[in-house]
């Protein structure tokens, strides 16, 4: 694999972070109706999808022409690490959006959905 799409995956992974947050409107309950905690943020993560696609095509031709082993792990290693980062960032804007809204809004049952929906989405990433 050339060694731009190994600096992409590694950038990605070690900016660690996630877009920038902004100005936090009240977004309404997503997963049942309303705004995504993200879509003030959507266009950073469909362009850090988008270098993600990327690095898992050349993961797909690294295989097809035969790369050596450790190469192929590296660059899997890269794409992990790119996809945490954009689940971490998901994770944020979540709380910061979602979980802050349902908190602000005084309905102590939803907060407490909310609270239970983000811890497991954070275990499911932890497995």
């Amino acid at each position: 694999m050339s060694e731009d799409m190994t600096t992409t995956g590694a950038a990605a992974a070690e900016h660690g972070g996630h877009p920038g947050h902004g100005d936090h409107g009240v977004h309404g309950d997503h997963g049942t109706q309303g705004d995504p905690g993200y879509r003030e943020t959507k266009s950073p993560y469909l362009r850090r999808l988008k270098l993600i696609e990327g690095q898992v095509r050349g993961v797909h031709r690294m295989v097809e022409e035969d790369a050596y082993c450790i190469d192929v792990l590296t660059q899997i290693s890269a794409v992990t690490k790119a996809l945490q980062s954009v689940a971490t960032g998901l994770v944020d804007d979540h709380i910061h959006h979602c979980v802050h809204d349902a908190a602000r809004s005084g309905d102590s049952e939803e907060l407490e959905r909310k609270m239970d929906e983000i811890m497991q989405a954070v275990k499911r990433l932890m497995k």
